[in-house]
């Protein structure tokens, strides 16, 4: 196993990019540790599945969106789905939940889960669930009758949630904020604090300066990215609607600067025509500091430093 320390590291002088190996690295004591499930963007890819994130903090499991492939990415990571203690969703596009249904049915018929799930995301989120619930009702009454599956581990306990505290429990409390990814309103971000560490997840968003404010002190920042070529624009000028809804590198590289996180990460890279080679160098206008492009399945541990793992 080859891995190494953020701390260090930044003292040697700052990342462009970082390849490391691992075997597991399970969260320990007073240390919050962050998979990437998924990296990728609308378009199907098979190296950057939908955006998902786990985060493993004391006790808790938690899950951060469900897009494409969320349930394979996540056994890959050697978590079932009854070991998930709730699901919050940043917002309702369909590339951050059209993995719920595999996730949550798949899940429950293969660990034969035996509780409810707690979801909790932006308003719609409970309309969502239940309708959910009812496209499904004819499989959810089969696999209880037939299969003898536990009829408790398929509910959903759906909340809604704003801007705040949505969850806290053993030690672990959930922060909800408000980005901008209009027209698409709300949508939220998370902040994650465990042991006197915090990790925060920007969901999807053009430069907020919400962000920064409830980014301030947090020990990794795991922020979306959308970016292009010339040449690509060109050719596909529609593609600048797309970028308008993101954070451009250079935006991205704004915030890291001004927050100074152990460890800036990019995840949900929406990109076309731009490279990691790219993105690295056009967040260098703006930032120098410790800087990761995420790749599916990267694991992140965090604690007194941020020791990075890739399989």
């Amino acid at each position: 196993m080859l891995h190494t320390i953020i701390g260090a590291a930044r003292r040697a002088g700052p990342l462009c990019s970082l390849v490391f190996f691992l075997a597991s690295a399970p969260a320990r004591a007073q240390e919050i540790t962050v998979t990437l499930l998924g990296t990728g963007a609308p378009l199907p890819s098979m190296e950057r599945f939908g955006p998902s994130i786990l985060v493993q903090a004391g006790t808790q499991t938690l899950l951060f969106d469900a897009g494409r492939g969320a349930i394979q990415r996540l056994t890959q990571a050697s978590v079932t789905y009854d070991q998930v203690d709730a699901l919050f969703l940043t917002h309702l596009h369909s590339d951050h939940v059209v993995g719920i249904p595999d996730l949550w049915l798949t899940g429950w018929i293969q660990s034969r889960r035996t509780k409810g799930l707690p979801v909790f995301g932006p308003e719609g989120t409970v309309s969502m669930m239940g309708h959910l619930k009812q496209a499904f009702a004819f499989d959810l009454r089969l696999r209880v009758e037939d299969d003898k599956t536990p009829q408790a581990g398929s509910e959903i306990r759906a909340t809604d949630v704003a801007q705040g505290v949505v969850y806290d429990k053993d030690g672990v409390r959930v922060i909800a904020f408000d980005v901008d990814h209009k027209p698409v309103v709300p949508a939220l971000g998370y902040r994650i604090e465990y042991g006197g560490r915090a990790v925060v997840l920007s969901g999807d968003t053009r430069f907020s300066t919400n962000l920064i404010k409830f980014a301030e002190r947090a020990d990794l920042v795991v922020h979306e990215v959308g970016d292009s070529s010339d040449a690509y624009l060109a050719q596909n000028p529609n593609f600048a609607n797309a970028l308008a809804h993101h954070t451009r590198p250079s935006e991205a590289g704004t915030v890291f600067t001004t927050v100074k996180p152990k460890l800036a990460v990019y995840s949900h890279i929406v990109a076309r025509g731009a490279g990691t080679v790219d993105l690295i160098r056009h967040t260098r206008e703006t930032y120098s500091g410790p800087l990761v492009v995420g790749e599916d399945l990267m694991r992140f541990v965090v604690g007194s430093d941020v020791a990075i793992y890739r399989p």
